[in-house]
């Protein structure tokens, strides 16, 4: 069968990767095309455009870039009717691909959306749209379920495929470096343009600490040389945010996937955020959760610190990285992280997420 695999960001990539493997797996046949990054390609995915032209996040930035967006949704659907597929698969990344959905409905294709957008957050509108373009749901997060049966939409919760990946894992070993700590400034350039420099005058505030930047692959290394050029306690790591991890006493890690992943690693955090100021007076007022973590709205209390907008500071990350530093803070939240990796290991992750799909177009090909 043939696959279109819609990824709009990093994080999606990797997960879209992970789906896309087992398809391969279970599916002797599958031809996967999609736009996503190097991560599907590694899978063997034929990726058409990679998510560094799509991945806008926050209102401004979204009306900066309109008539890029508008020119992707053209090429994208151009590119679908073009393959002719007998199944689209959408990764998270809404606003992009719930409009994609919607449009593959009418052109009577079946649509998967593997990993919900963060409707229950702020959007709870759209859920009726959802199901009538969405054939099936794939959730991750344990709260999700219920939240979609409410709307008589058909969902399975698969539990989330980083925790099931890493759980697996065997080669991962967590042996930090005393006084070594971790900064990932985000995937995205506007996230690196506004917490970047925070990081780097922190750096400047402890120069005892000896600061690891997980830097990512698909952005212009002068977007990092330009806060970091000339600190001598600040080290540069291009791809390799595990690794980087795995040496550091504690993290400081922007809101997005990262933070879920730096939570089943086992390693003390804190969050950090900040968006532009129009941008976060609009998401206060729609956001309907009390936290940004992923870790602390699936725990449903707070157990790492959050640093947002106004917050994420230098002094404020200065003051908050002593206190998780304290033998009592980063015991309790590795406690709870253990929590947190049984909930998410409780579904059958990607590898049920792809047998259902290909068994699903089975029975609709009969």
């Amino acid at each position: 069968m043939k696959y279109f695999v819609l990824a709009g960001e990093a994080s999606g990539d990797k997960q879209a990767a992970l789906l896309c493997e087992a398809i391969f797996r279970h599916d002797q046949h599958a031809e996967m095309t999609g736009w996503g990054g190097e991560a599907m390609t590694a899978q063997g995915v034929r990726v058409t455009r990679h998510y560094r032209e799509l991945a806008y996040m926050g209102f401004v930035e979204v009306i900066k870039h309109l008539p890029a967006i508008f020119r992707n949704f053209k090429k994208c659907k151009q590119e679908i009717l073009e393959l002719a597929p007998d199944a689209l698969i959408l990764v998270d990344y809404p606003g992009f691909n719930l409009r994609m959905a919607r449009w593959a409905h009418k052109e009577k294709i079946p649509v998967y959306y593997y990993i919900s957008p963060q409707l229950w957050a702020w959007h709870t509108s759209r859920v009726h749209g959802i199901k009538k373009a969405v054939r099936k749901m794939y959730v991750i997060l344990p709260f999700e379920k219920e939240f979609y049966k409410e709307y008589g939409m058909d969902v399975m919760y698969i539990g989330h495929p980083l925790a099931v990946e890493i759980k697996r894992e065997s080669n991962f070993q967590y042996a930090p470096v005393r006084g070594n700590i971790a900064l990932l400034p985000g995937s995205r350039k506007h996230e690196v343009d506004r917490i970047l420099p925070e990081m780097a005058e922190l750096t400047r505030r402890m120069p005892e600490y000896h600061f690891t930047i997980a830097a990512v692959p698909h952005l212009p290394t002068t977007l990092y040389d330009q806060w970091l050029s000339g600190l001598p306690n600040v080290e540069r790591v291009v791809g390799d945010m595990k690794k980087v991890l795995s040496e550091s006493e504690a993290a400081i890690v922007t809101s997005g996937t990262a933070t879920l992943e730096t939570g089943l690693l086992g390693v003390p955090q804190m969050v950090v955020y900040k968006g532009s100021p129009l941008s976060y007076q609009i998401a206060r007022r729609l956001i309907k959760v009390k936290f940004i973590s992923l870790v602390n709205l699936i725990m449903g209390r707070l157990v790492v610190p959050e640093l947002i907008q106004t917050e994420c500071t230098a002094a404020k990350m200065a003051e908050q990285l002593s206190q998780i530093l304290e033998p009592s803070s980063s015991l309790a939240m590795r406690d709870a992280y253990l929590k947190l990796t049984d909930l998410l290991t409780s579904g059958g992750g990607a590898e049920a997420a792809a047998i259902d799909i290909i068994s699903d177009l089975g029975q609709r090909n009969i």
